[in-house]
């Protein structure tokens, strides 16, 4: 089992910084936007979309699949469900707004209980 924890740890670097090159593609496509929302679901797949100052839309939702040609047949058809979400949270762009702004973008984006 010592094999596995090293190359588990490596998977999980190399998705985030496959997530980190998606989130700073969204971002300059988007110049209003201040973050971007990155949720991912229990089946690997995740959305993602920039958000603006006021809590708006600042893209399109971007659904993708790590080292797949597409996202799984789950999210094809329920389009990535709340229920089957593990984790969600906001990237924020540097500087990042207040600590009020940021509260108020996260609730009205992702609702007022954390998922994680």
């Amino acid at each position: 089992m010592k094999k596995k924890a090293p190359e588990l740890r490596k998977k999980t670097l190399q998705a985030e910084k496959r997530e980190q090159a998606m989130i700073e593609g969204i971002l300059e496509g988007s110049p209003e936007g201040v973050g971007v929302v990155v949720v991912r679901l229990e089946c690997g797949c995740r959305k993602m979309a920039a958000v603006s100052r006021d809590g708006e839309p600042a893209s399109k939702v971007i659904m993708y699949r790590d080292m797949a040609e597409s996202i799984c047949d789950k999210c094809k058809q329920d389009h990535g469900a709340f229920i089957r979400v593990t984790e969600s949270f906001i990237h924020w762009v540097e500087p990042p707004p207040s600590v009020e702004d940021q509260e108020m973008i996260y609730r009205k984006v992702l609702g007022s209980q954390p998922s994680h």
